[in-house]
């Protein structure tokens, strides 16, 4: 129970501290944005192209930005965290009774917040593109993005712990972004790729959340690519809060 009230006190401090600078939410919005508005037109005339999925283009597109959100959303969340450190906010923390693995979740809970505002709203927005939503499938991308913002937040948390400071969590994040992103199908299916790079993509937990979402879309919900979507972000989401409270304990004696 003293976890919970102090991931509590946590999460109500930073959600203050978020509505105090919504500037910086509708910012985080606009990319994804972009995509659907620049990017989402191109997809309708490859839709067409042998290897595409069949159905509609759109029900292909919005999975995979709201899989983007979730992960880009979260991925540089420990920029925020050094920031905490540097103020002595984490010293505070670490001199009061406060859970330690409260800090983590605390902030890992803000982040999780504000990417379900921003991913409904993104969804909405796509309504007019041609997107023909149903409410599985709305619960279903909220799912994986609250899923998705707890994996990489908290990894991105550990690392800001243990580097304390930007260059170090620039590198590390940079250095497996790209291929994350590249194999994941987020943008254009796998399908479309050589069957080589669709074998090396199998690899990545995150294509298999893309695909499995794209089924919800579809209005399928009950098939194995459903099944294997929803346990590979589990999975990502309880060893990423695993890895990452063992961080925070060990970091925070």
């Amino acid at each position: 129970m003293k976890v919970i009230h102090d991931t509590l006190i946590v999460y109500r401090r930073q959600i203050r501290h978020s509505l105090r600078q919504p500037a910086w939410l509708v910012f985080a919005l606009v990319q994804p944005v972009f995509y659907l508005v620049l990017f989402g037109p191109l997809l309708e005339q490859v839709a067409n192209t042998p290897g595409f999925p069949e159905g509609n283009a759109w029900s292909v597109f919005v999975p995979g930005l709201l899989v983007q959100l979730g992960i880009f959303g979260t991925l540089f969340a420990g920029f925020g965290l050094i920031e905490q450190l540097r103020d002595g906010i984490i010293d505070r923390m670490r001199v009061s009774p406060m859970s330690r693995v409260a800090i983590l979740m605390g902030n890992v809970l803000r982040d999780a917040t504000v990417l379900i505002v921003q991913a409904t709203i993104l969804t909405v927005l796509a309504i007019p593109f041609g997107l023909n939503l149903t409410w599985q499938a709305l619960v279903g991308g909220l799912i994986a993005v609250i899923l998705l913002a707890i994996s990489f937040a908290s990894i991105s948390y550990a690392i800001a712990m243990v580097a304390k400071d930007e260059e170090p969590l620039v590198g590390v994040l940079n250095l497996f972004s790209p291929p994350l992103l590249l194999l994941s199908g987020i943008l254009l299916p796998m399908t479309l790729a050589p069957q080589w790079l669709q074998y090396v993509s199998d690899a990545n937990p995150v294509k298999h959340v893309v695909d499995g979402l794209r089924q919800l879309f579809y209005g399928e919900l009950w098939n194995s690519t459903v099944g294997w979507g929803l346990f590979a972000v589990t999975l990502m989401a309880v060893v990423c809060v695993a890895g990452a409270t063992r961080t925070f304990q060990r970091e925070n004696p």
